[in-house]
């Protein structure tokens, strides 16, 4: 078999120079010097006969070969990772890393809690969560650099070609209103009772604000009779601004459970309104499975949503007829 023309470290300083935009910012991420890096980009271009890197201007720019190699190179490393972790797995978690991926509500809500449960039983294992939109999250997972991703969001269908997505659970979209407003007394509210009402969203542009005026338009609720009083940028705000009486407002209850059971905001019974959201567990099927992801998978997932939370199991993980 004939040698390689490169090395697992050249690789990774052409991985480097390629997210750093400079030899020098990629030698400061390597903990190498400037000169080592470039001695080793010298060395492969004459080992393959090319040229890698344009050097003309002050960013370090790829050329058409550059970009090819590059491509290459991030396969080949993160086969690379992949048989670490496999090795790292016969420890018996024992060690080893899992990277979780979350859009933004379950990321922010959800998430911290079911990874602090997963840390008391293996507390040897490394957790790191990234929370990003659902998009973001989805092509994370399909590039390998998120083990799994919980999603409250719509991936794009060319996504979910290449993803296992799995029904997790519901989380109810709810309505909530200040304590004190005259509508808290009534016992039942009815979609009539909303047209009366001042809201408080999120901003039109929000991938979120159009996902939830989706599931609200699903649910037979006529979005162009409500009353958008203001637009916000966050959840938080929009609960801060309901607490402040300045209007009510749509929430997945995943997010008020503290407001709710400390009597900060209210949660009307609603007669003819029903809005769930579905919530996701992403998985790539072409990739190795850690026994890490495995354990998230089987012993946090389908304990959490228990009688204490607000989510409620889909069928797949009630019957355990998931694909891992």
């Amino acid at each position: 078999m004939p040698e390689l023309p490169f090395t697992l470290d050249q690789l990774r300083i052409l991985k480097a120079i390629a997210e750093e935009g400079s030899f020098k910012k990629a030698a400061d991420v390597l903990y190498v010097t400037q000169p080592a890096v470039s001695l080793q980009v010298q060395n492969l271009e004459k080992q393959l006969e090319i040229t890698i890197f344009d050097r003309g201007g002050r960013k370090a720019l790829l050329t058409e070969a550059g970009q090819l190699l590059l491509d290459y190179c991030q396969r080949i490393l993160n086969q690379c990772d992949e048989a670490c972790k496999a090795v790292e797995d016969l420890n018996s978690l024992k060690g080893g890393s899992l990277i979780i991926g979350a859009s933004q509500t379950t990321g922010t809500y959800l998430m911290p809690r079911m990874i602090g449960l997963f840390r008391q039983k293996y507390p040897e294992v490394s957790v790191q969560l990234q929370v990003h939109s659902t998009r973001r999250t989805g092509w994370s997972v399909a590039n390998g650099q998120i083990d799994l991703a919980i999603i409250g969001g719509q991936l794009p269908a060319d996504l979910e070609n290449l993803l296992n997505v799995i029904p997790y659970s519901n989380d109810e979209l709810a309505l909530v209103i200040p304590p004190k407003h005259k509508l808290s007394r009534e016992k039942e509210l009815t979609k009539e009772d909303l047209y009366k009402l001042n809201f408080v969203t999120l901003d039109s542009q929000s991938t979120t604000r159009k996902v939830v005026d989706k599931l609200l338009k699903d649910s037979g609720l006529d979005m162009q009779r409500l009353k958008i009083e203001m637009e916000l940028n966050s959840l938080e705000a929009i609960k801060n601004a309901v607490q402040s009486g300045l209007g009510a407002a749509f929430l997945p209850v995943v997010s008020i459970e503290r407001e709710l059971s400390s009597g900060t905001l209210h949660k009307p019974n609603m007669s003819d309104l029903s809005v769930k959201r579905e919530i996701k567990l992403i998985t790539n099927p072409s990739r190795y499975i850690s026994k890490a992801s495995e354990a998230f998978k089987s012993d946090i997932l389908p304990k959490f949503a228990s009688k204490e939370s607000p989510l409620r199991l889909s069928e797949e993980f009630k019957t355990g007829k998931v694909p891992y």
